[in-house]
């Protein structure tokens, strides 16, 4: 018996969020995927079973969500809070407050903490340890030069971008100040950061159609390897049309990424060869958000128009999971020319 085909953009999950689709995570145990949304929805699938297994409804939007272990996770909303949400009990509690809409929440393995960073200009440390209730719970607030736009984690160090353009670099071990403040090289607003695997440095988008490869060490050598692509773009008329990239995600095992734009395009990319290894067929509106699971093997695609053009007729918020193929991920190797005779 042949299985059949899964169309080209990949299996598209049922019961989507109704609104923008703000952010999607993969678990690190699991093929179960969170998915935040415009609609005030945090909603958890089973991307695998195409079955969708709990949703939460919010106070506001819900800006970002991250999962904490396979049985709980995060939110970030624009009703100022941090929820920590229970899946199986279908119970949250708020962490705490920010003085405006939280934009971005990650899980910190390594220091057992929540991280949020809001429009309020501050990043909050929070230990879910704690019982309910922000005095108990609340472990530092660091404030920043701007708005936090995105945030990124590998290890122990904890990458900010805000607006402004402004990047400051954290050693969770000591946040009483950052280990570099720097400015994004890109000339444009900063949409997304994402550390890369390894741990030496870190990707960053912009609205402009541009990824910059940056790295934490601040030796020549290190410095030397850093470049900016031009991506998500189009010549119409003698014209170049210019998208934002809104989403960067790395492969777990080989340290390649994808990256989704307002052209409805996801790229993949091998960094450190500065090629692009593929294309994937156009999707039905932007890409916002993009997340491969812990093997590498799925990519889930949020098809979800952004209003880079402001409010016009668009097509559906949907959830794309795709298979990965290895020739659309690895790296290839190097071909070095015969040495003459």
């Amino acid at each position: 018996m042949t299985s059949a085909v899964p169309p080209a953009p990949g299996r598209e999950l049922s019961s989507p969020p109704s609104d923008g689709i703000s952010n999607l995570r993969f678990s690190n145990h699991s093929d179960h995927l969170l998915v935040s949304s415009w609609d005030k929805t945090v909603r958890l699938y089973d991307a695998s079973a195409n079955v969708l297994r709990g949703e939460f409804l919010h106070g506001g939007a819900v800006l970002d969500c991250c999962f904490h272990d396979d049985s709980s996770g995060f939110s970030a909303s624009t009703d100022n809070s941090v929820r920590r949400l229970v899946f199986n009990a279908g119970k949250e509690d708020i962490l705490g407050k920010h003085d405006a809409p939280v934009r971005c929440v990650e899980y910190s393995y390594a220091a057992g903490q929540v991280i949020t960073g809001s429009w309020d200009k501050t990043l909050k440390c929070w230990d879910p340890r704690g019982a309910s209730g922000q005095d108990r719970t609340l472990v530092g607030t660091y404030p920043q030069p701007e708005r936090v736009y995105s945030l990124s984690l590998v290890g122990n160090r904890l990458v900010v971008a805000t607006a402004g353009r402004h990047v400051n670099i954290y050693d969770l071990r000591n946040m009483s100040q950052p280990e570099q403040r720097r400015e994004s090289s890109l000339k444009y607003q900063t949409r997304c950061v994402r550390c890369y695997p390894n741990g030496t440095g870190y990707a960053l988008s912009s609205v402009e159609g541009r990824v910059a490869m940056e790295f934490f060490d601040l030796s020549e050598a290190s410095q030397a390897k850093k470049y900016a692509f031009k991506c998500h773009r189009k010549s119409e008329a003698g014209r170049d049309i210019v998208y934002p990239v809104n989403a960067i995600a790395f492969h777990p095992i080989y340290g390649t990424f994808a990256t989704g734009g307002c052209d409805g395009f996801v790229n993949v990319w091998d960094g450190n060869n500065k090629k692009r290894l593929y294309q994937y067929s156009k999707y039905p509106t932007s890409i916002a958000a993009l997340s491969f699971s812990r093997d590498g093997r799925l990519l889930a695609v949020a098809s979800s128009y952004t209003f880079e053009e402001g409010d016009k007729p668009h097509e559906p918020d949907a959830i794309f999971v795709r298979s990965v193929n290895e020739i659309e991920v690895k790296p290839k190797p190097k071909v070095y020319p015969n040495p003459p005779a």
